[in-house]
Order: C-alpha cells, then structure tokens, then sequence
C-alpha cells in the first residue's frame, strides 16, 4: 500500500510515469476513525470495484480531521491516531491512502474545485463510493447529486455506501465514541469487529512510576482519548509477545498532568520498552480517573487497582491472539 501525503504530492505523483493511478482508480472519501465494521464493508466495496476494473483502491483522509479543524479542543475524541488508522486500513487491503491536510487553503475549495483538482486531475478517478448524505466545499454545494452529475459529463460513477446495523442501529465512530465514553468495551467491539486498542511508541516520562513501584510504559496521545481511567489490559511488544497489565489513560491529575498519555503497567516483566511500538488492548475497566490528595494515597490506589486487575484476570484469561 502507498501513502500519499498531501495535495502537492498527489499532482507530482499523478503526473509521473510510474503513477499508480496513471489508469484512474476507484476512491472513497472519509475520516475512517476506528475502522470500525461500517468502514469495512464501504472498503469491501471500494474494493470488489476495483478489482472489477482493474484499478487501485483509493481511501481520501484528512489532518487534521474537519471537526478538528473547526471546533478545536472541542472536537470529539479521536478513536485512532494517525499511524494505526494507516496500518488498518493497510491490514484491509487498500490499495492507496491519500492524507490531504486539512487547512484553510483546502477547506477554501468551492464544490466544483474539489471535484475538479482532486477527484479528476488528481485521482482520475474513475468510480466513487460515498455516502448519499456526503456534503464538501466551502459553498456546501458538493453533494451527491453534484457528483453524479458532474460525473456523467467527465466519465465517473458514483455510488452509495452501503450501511451495516447493529443491535437496530447504524454502526458509527460517533456511535463507538458514545459507548467508549460510558465503559461499553463489549458493544465497542461488536461495533468494531474487535477488541478496542491503541497503538503508540513508548517515550520516556517522569519515572514517577517507577519511583513507587509501579514501572509505566508511557505513549503520548496528540489527541483526547475516547477512554478516560483506568483498565485492565493486555499489550503486545515488538518481539509479538503479549502482556497483562493496568492502563492508565487520560490526564493524570494527580501529578498535574497537561498533555493526554496512556501509561501501561506490565505484570512481571522486567526489561527496558523505551522506543517500542506497542499494541494496548483494553479489556476491563476498573475506575475512573481520580485526583489524589497525595502520591502516596495515589501509590495505594495502585496497589488496589493492580490486586483487582489480577484477580480477574484470573477469571477471564485472555486467548493468544489478544
């Protein structure tokens, strides 16, 4: 799979010799957030397209996102960051990410400049999958509609994404946002497909952790987490080894913390993580986010946290494979 990062980049590349869409491709545009079982079917689409036509398939993102360009600190929480949104779209099969950076040159495009730079001279896209209620263009006036009639003048089609339902209703990031948001990790994975994680690179911290006994692999969020507090978890290292352990996620108020992180206790494990991709699996929540009076009121807590993480851990053992 390709990345392509930027509208400068993408006019380069569709200009060379070698494109990989020098024949057009079939694209579909969107935030992707979680990749949950609704994206999937829409890639599943995109995909059976361009094998029909022999075509690389295209997934449109953005970065920021639109919502956090426009509302800031106020956006919702991200489900993925970056990197892993990337390799799970990788791990479906896409052909091409293009990433457009979502500024205020970009969200200045009218809706016939859109469809002109990007999905024609750039992608050359040949066929596109996007949802009936998709808007784009600073005049709002890019829409379905505008689409398919645009494209019966300039040779592409469009069609609508399809639509998976769980438990009676549409599946959404907003929808897995909302569960997240009340500790539902079971309907988050029937609405994902799986168990939900984050993946991150381990940066030094602190050493807080270390100092009281409780050694912490740190992973800084540039984004709010979805999750806030503390779970049960279970991390694979780069080796692909799993472990079990306690997560906190959030902003750690006791040591005045400023910058969202994710901090993961490994059980009995000894060695150095620094620099490590690792691959956080939540699996049971055990409380919320709480400022202590003191750190040693915050040690004890821990202690707490890590007797009950265990114990049902002893209950509910994890398979290999999580």
């Amino acid at each position: 799979m390709r990345l392509i990062r930027g509208l400068t980049n993408l006019k380069r590349i569709a200009g060379s010799a070698d494109s990989p869409l020098a024949d057009g491709c079939v694209a579909t545009i969107g935030n992707f957030d979680g990749v949950h079982r609704g994206h999937k079917t829409i890639i599943d689409q995109v995909r059976g397209k361009a094998q029909a036509l022999n075509l690389p398939s295209v997934v449109m993102i953005f970065e920021p996102q639109p919502q956090e360009f426009f509302k800031g600190a106020e956006a919702p929480p991200r489900l993925m960051p970056f990197r892993q949104k990337f390799e799970a779209l990788l791990g479906e099969g896409v052909d091409v990410v293009l990433c457009i950076r979502f500024d205020e040159t970009f969200r200045s495009y009218s809706g016939m400049g859109f469809i002109e730079d990007v999905l024609i001279h750039g992608l050359g896209v040949r066929h596109l999958v996007v949802g009936d209620d998709f808007r784009f263009g600073c005049d709002r006036a890019g829409d379905f509609r505008l689409l398919q009639s645009v494209g019966q003048e300039r040779g592409f089609t469009v069609e609508n994404t399809r639509t998976v339902v769980v438990d009676g209703e549409r599946v959404s990031s907003t929808r897995v946002r909302n569960a997240l948001n009340v500790n539902g990790l079971e309907e988050a994975e029937r609405l994902l497909g799986h168990p939900y994680r984050i993946h991150g690179r381990v940066v030094y911290g602190r050493q807080l952790g270390r100092q009281i006994g409780a050694p912490t692999a740190n992973i800084l969020l540039h984004q709010m987490p979805a999750l806030r507090g503390v779970y049960v978890v279970r991390a694979r290292l780069d080796t692909g080894e799993w472990r079990d352990g306690v997560a906190n996620i959030g902003l750690r108020p006791t040591v005045d913390g400023k910058r969202p992180s994710l901090e993961v206790h490994l059980f009995d494990f000894a060695g150095t993580l620094y620099g490590q991709h690792l691959e956080v699996v939540f699996r049971h929540g055990l409380r919320d986010e709480v400022k202590f009076d003191s750190v040693d009121e915050l040690q004890q807590q821990i202690a707490r946290d890590f007797e009950h993480a265990r114990a049902w851990l002893a209950e509910n053992p994890a398979t290999p494979e999580t």
